[in-house]
């Protein structure tokens, strides 16, 4: 069962699942960086026996707020987009091998799926707020995503859904 570790939380997919780090890939952060200044990356990019591209995005608020609440979505949608550019000259020119074959099953496709994973504090509190309303950021990133995702879905570890991978 492939693990990945992002802002402290343990991804865990199944065992015929590709499963890669985006955001730590040498073609991102080294060849792809020149292109332009700001291109950001999500976190981690996998795809499933049925060839659909699983985009996710990880935020966790429950050590510190990183984006302002109204923002989450164009963040998102950002990252969406800058990283879905980059699959195709990552699977032509990327350096790594893995790297390549990743980019190439992203791009063999049959569909694409983009979840941003949320995880906030359980309790309200001043210092740390359950400020975001998941259904709310949800719906934004709906109406951003619809040509590439109709159906975003925003998890956390005690709301995965029928998503097939499990977080702790």
């Amino acid at each position: 069962m492939p693990t990945v570790a992002v802002d402290g939380l343990s991804f865990e997919f199944p065992s015929t699942w590709v499963v890669s780090k985006y955001d730590e890939w040498t073609f991102y952060r080294t060849q792809l960086s020149a292109v332009r200044d700001g291109l950001k990356a999500l976190d981690l990019l996998a795809v499933d026996p049925d060839r659909t591209a699983w985009l996710i995005e990880v935020k966790d608020y429950r050590i510190h707020a990183r984006t302002k609440p109204s923002a989450l979505d164009d963040e998102v949608a950002g990252k969406v987009v800058d990283t879905l550019s980059a699959m195709l000259p990552a699977k032509i020119n990327a350096n790594d091998a893995e790297e390549a074959d990743v980019a190439k099953a992203v791009l063999g496709a049959k569909k694409l799926r983009v979840v941003l994973h949320l995880e906030q504090p359980s309790k309200h509190s001043t210092l740390r707020p359950r400020a975001i309303n998941p259904a709310d950021v949800q719906q934004a990133l709906r109406r951003r995503l619809k040509p590439i995702d109709a159906h975003p879905f925003v998890a956390e570890t005690s709301r995965m859904g029928s998503l097939a991978w499990r977080v702790t």
